[in-house]
């Protein structure tokens, strides 16, 4: 079995108590803040987050590196900050 190796992240934002549209503002803001090249660990609740935030992030050019189930009904998604 494969360890799981946790990815390091230079920040993080928890946007479970967020609802569409304001996960997404919520994520783009958090990621705005970064570095080109730093990571942002992006946590959200199972369902429209997982499939809308992941698909808004890769429209914004930033690259997506994992989406971790977290097996409570949330997930992390890690996202690389790509400058335009």
């Amino acid at each position: 079995m494969a360890e799981n190796n946790e990815i390091k992240f230079d920040d993080e934002v928890d946007i479970t108590d967020k609802v569409c549209p304001m996960t997404f503002v919520k994520a783009k803001v958090a990621i705005d803040e970064l570095d080109d090249g730093e990571i942002l660990a992006i946590r959200m609740n199972d369902g429209e987050p997982v499939q809308n935030v992941p698909r808004s992030m890769k429209e914004e050019g930033h690259q997506i590196l994992k989406l971790t189930d977290n097996e409570d009904g949330t997930y992390t998604l890690y996202v690389k900050k790509v400058e335009e």
